[in-house]
């Protein structure tokens, strides 16, 4: 455990992650809705994806600091 909070580096490269999680969840499932002609479902469903693959991610880096 670390003493005091997140440095900067810290918080830059987390916020580049969680948007990275969510805009490659959203991409996938675009990319899976394109042959099937089924937009919006995957793309929906991947974006939800993304968000939770972000807030594990979220929790994982902010547990150090409790």
């Amino acid at each position: 455990m670390e003493a005091g909070g997140p440095g900067l580096g810290d918080l830059l490269s987390m916020g580049t992650t969680l948007a990275g999680c969510v805009v490659v969840g959203f991409g996938l499932g675009w990319l899976v809705d394109l042959p099937f002609d089924t937009f919006p479902a995957f793309a929906l469903a991947g974006l939800a994806l993304g968000v939770v693959a972000a807030c594990a991610y979220f929790y994982k880096q902010f547990k150090r600091y409790m």
